[in-house]
C-alpha cells in the first residue's frame, strides 16, 4: 500500500503547513458568499476535479461558482477529436481567459478560487490576473514544488501564485506522482487530485462554519439517506434556486452589457 502511505504523508504535510492558508482563504469565500456573491472556481485540465468537488456535491451549498470549459477539461477520447493534445494546447493560449472572464459581471465581493497545480500554464494565469483586476480576491490551489521547478511558460514571466492574494500549497511534489518503482525512470501515482480535493473540504467546511456564525448559511445538498426523500428534495430545490439568482447576478448579456446585479 505505498500509495496511500505517500498519499498519508501529503495530507500530514497539509495539515501541519496549510491552517493559517485555509483560514484565510475560507474567510475570503465566507466573505463573499455572506454579501451576497459568488466564489468562482476555475480549473483546466485535472483541476477541473476539486471544482466540481466544491459544488455541486453532497454535503455542499450555494455560493461556489464552477467555472470550467470543456475545452480544456474534457479529453477523455485521449487521442483524436477532443483529445488531449488539443486540452493541453488551448490551456496555454494566452488571452483567452479575458475571453472567458467577459461573459461575466465580476466585482466585489465576489471572490476567485484557480486550481492548477503547475501553476504555469497562461489561461488559469490570466483567470488571476483578470479577477484581481477587477478587484476580485484571488486564491491559489497549487503545488509550490512543482510551480518553482518548472520555468514560467507566460509571456509575462509569472506563475499564478504571482498573482494570488492567499495561496493553498498541495504539498505535492515537483513530479505530482508520488512513487518512485525499481526499473522504472519515472514515478507513478499523481497526489495533486487527492490534495486538492482534501484542501477545498477544508475550506468548504470552514467557510459553512463562519457563515452559520454570521446568520447566513445557505442550504446545503443533503442525502435522502440522511434527511428523508422530501426533505433532501426541498434542500436541492433551495440550493439550485439559490444558486441560479446568484449566477443570473453576473451573467452577462449577449451584446456584453452587465446585468442587474444583485444586491448585496
Amino acid at each position: 500500500m505505498r500509495w496511500l502511505r505517500a498519499a498519508r504523508a501529503v495530507l500530514d504535510r497539509i495539515e501541519a503547513s496549510q491552517p493559517d492558508a485555509v483560514e484565510r482563504a475560507s474567510r475570503l469565500c465566507a466573505d463573499a458568499i455572506a454579501g451576497g456573491g459568488l466564489v468562482h472556481l476555475f480549473g483546466t485540465g485535472h483541476s477541473r476535479i476539486p471544482v466540481e468537488e466544491m459544488f455541486p456535491r453532497y454535503g455542499s451549498f450555494p455560493g461556489f461558482h464552477p467555472l470550467v470549459e470543456l475545452s480544456m477539461t474534457f479529453h477523455t477520447e485521449v487521442v483524436g477529436s477532443n483529445g488531449q493534445r488539443q486540452a493541453m494546447f488551448i490551456e496555454r493560449v494566452e488571452g483567452l481567459a479575458e475571453v472567458i472572464l467577459e461573459n461575466f459581471d465580476l466585482r466585489p465581493p465576489d471572490a476567485m478560487v484557480v486550481f492548477s497545480a503547475s501553476g504555469l500554464s497562461a489561461v488559469p494565469i490570466e483567470i488571476a490576473r483578470g479577477a484581481r483586476a477587477r478587484g476580485l480576491p484571488v486564491v491559489a490551489v497549487t503545488s509550490l514544488e512543482q510551480s518553482l521547478a518548472g520555468e514560467p511558460q507566460h509571456s509575462s514571466g509569472t506563475r499564478l501564485l504571482d498573482h494570488a492574494d492567499v495561496v493553498l500549497d498541495l504539498c505535492t511534489p515537483a513530479a505530482d506522482a508520488l512513487i518512485e518503482l525499481e526499473g522504472l525512470a519515472t514515478p507513478v501515482g499523481p497526489g495533486s487530485t487527492l490534495a486538492a480535493v482534501a484542501l477545498v473540504n477544508e475550506v468548504k467546511v470552514r467557510t459553512a462554519e463562519l457563515l452559520v456564525a454570521c446568520g447566513a448559511m445557505p442550504p446545503v445538498l443533503t442525502s435522502a439517506a440522511v434527511v428523508g426523500g422530501e426533505e433532501s428534495k426541498r434542500l436541492f430545490d433551495a440550493a439550485y434556486a439559490e444558486h441560479a439568482r446568484r449566477v443570473a447576478g453576473v451573467l452577462r448579456g449577449a451584446a456584453g452589457d452587465p446585468p442587474a446585479r444583485r444586491e448585496t
